[in-house]
Order: C-alpha cells, then structure tokens, then sequence
C-alpha cells in the first residue's frame, strides 16, 4: 500500500475552486483521498495551504504523467504552487551533532521504529566523541573539526558530504552556521534549542535558570536561518519544575523535552505537514 500512496502539497493566494480543483481532479483519475486538511491565512484574500495525502494504484510509476495532467487541468489555471511525493519516496536526511547525544539517540530510535518516515543517512559533527555510537548503528559518521580560523574550509567539507541530502538536523549542534554555507547548502534546516534564550544564553543555562527560581522548562524547533535562532519556529511544549529541582533536575527535563519537540519537527517535515508562511509556519500535525 505505501507504493500507492502520495502527497499533494499546495500554496498559493486564496481563491475560490482550489479544493474543487484538487478533488476533482483525484476523484477523476480514480484516487481515494485518504487524508486533506486546508487552512486560509486570512480568508478570502490570503495564501491557501492544502495537504492532501491519496491512494493511487501505481502512482509511482506513473508518476511523471499525472504531475503533466494536474498541471495543465489545475495548477496553471489557479496558479498554484505545488509538488507531489510519493510515499515510497523517503527523505533523505543528515544529522548534525556535536558532543550532546540524547536527540541523535533519540532521532535513530524513533526512525528505526517507523515513527519517523526518513532515512537518518549520515552524521556530521565538530567532534569525534560519538562515532562509535553512530558506526554501530551503520550509519556513515564524518568528523569535521571547526575553529573560528578553519570555519570556510570547515563548511565547504561539510558541504561536500551534504551533497544529496534533501533536509539537514542539527541535534544539538554548538556551531553557527553561516549565510553562505545555508545559501549553497539549499535544502532545509532543522534546529532545537532549549526555550531560555534569550534570557539565559551561553554556557550553563540551567544553572543560572535555578538561580532565578525557574519554574517552566521548555524546547524550540525551528527552521535555520541566517539570523540566529530567528527562523520559523515549527514547534514547542514546555514542562513546570518546582523549587525543589536542582540545575541537574532542569537539565533532565530539559533533554526530554528537547528530544521530543525536535522528532515531532522533523517527523512532521518529513511527511510534508509543514508550510513557511513568512516569518512562522502552518503545521498539519494529523
């Protein structure tokens, strides 16, 4: 059944017929809609944004034709923009981490399990402190040293073993990635920081967050952009911490949470569930 199964993601301004188009269209080439969810960012004048996930015997293989057919009899005319995926498609993702292992650990985990429908194909890291951990799970590990001096030269090898990945993960990844390695990279990038900053940046954020009695823990994941920490945030959660959690305790809780928001985020960009709409993002979560 996944052979048979595709994704149908759609942006453009808001107007009548979109959702008409598209159904039509599936219904007339014989596709069962298994799922369609739609949201207006100011309706009527707004951008549209449909997912639409549909079976369809042997829409792999006939692939190239039905993209020509939905472009001449519905893209062109609403002037939509538009991709399809097929389901078999897997994305091929590289993780980037430096020293901290538990969202790379987790990632594997989740995407060994099904609950995360990508391929976790390489590791990249600033230290070599976790290959033998990566190399077990059969998973290519590259270490490329970065120091303020070596960062161009840093960032074209990693470049070059990026080649090929469709979206990129930095689980926590202590390295600024600059402009024009984003630029050249081309693809997305998946962040996850813990939800202190700017309050508390730097070295030892937890400790100084129960120094002043910190009562909320929480995670961000969020697009890469070239202004730090600024992209389009994907998603969050936080969790409540008493009085009595020492920095340690924080800490826990903040892994935990870390682990969680990052594989949501990337689970949900790898099943085309998420829309940048400017500044923020429109998530399909089910």
């Amino acid at each position: 059944m996944h052979q048979d199964v595709a994704r149908l993601v759609v942006s453009c301004d808001d107007r009548p017929g979109i959702v008409a188009g598209v159904s039509g269209f599936l219904f007339s080439r014989g596709a069962n809609i298994l799922a369609s969810e739609q949201y207006s960012s100011d309706p009527p004048s707004g951008q549209f944004y449909l997912r639409v996930e549909f079976q369809l015997e042997g829409i792999a293989e006939s692939r190239t034709a039905f993209e020509a057919a939905f472009a001449g009899e519905v893209a062109d005319p609403l002037q939509l923009q538009w991709r399809l995926t097929c389901a078999s498609d897997r994305k091929r993702c590289a993780v980037l981490v430096s020293r901290y292992d538990h969202c790379l650990v987790d990632l594997f985990w989740r995407a060994r399990h099904g609950d995360i429908d990508a391929d976790l194909a390489l590791v990249v890291s600033n230290h070599d402190d976790l290959r033998d951990e990566v190399e077990r799970l059969g998973v290519t590990y590259h270490h490329v040293p970065v120091t303020r001096a070596t960062k161009p030269e840093a960032e074209a090898a990693m470049l070059a073993v990026l080649e090929g990945v469709d979206f990129v993960v930095l689980a926590r990844y202590m390295q600024i990635l600059s402009g024009r390695f984003l630029e050249r990279l081309g693809v997305p990038v998946i962040n996850i920081h813990h939800s202190f900053l700017p309050a508390f940046p730097g070295a030892d954020p937890y400790g100084r967050a129960r120094e002043r009695g910190v009562k909320i823990i929480g995670a961000t994941a969020h697009y890469v952009t070239e202004e730090l920490d600024a992209g389009p945030i994907i998603e969050q959660d936080v969790a409540r911490a008493t009085h009595s959690v020492d920095a340690c305790g924080l800490e826990r809780i903040g892994r935990d949470i870390e682990r969680t928001v990052l594989a949501r985020a990337v689970a949900w960009h790898a099943e085309d569930r998420v829309f940048v709409d400017g500044s923020r993002t429109v998530v399909f979560e089910s």
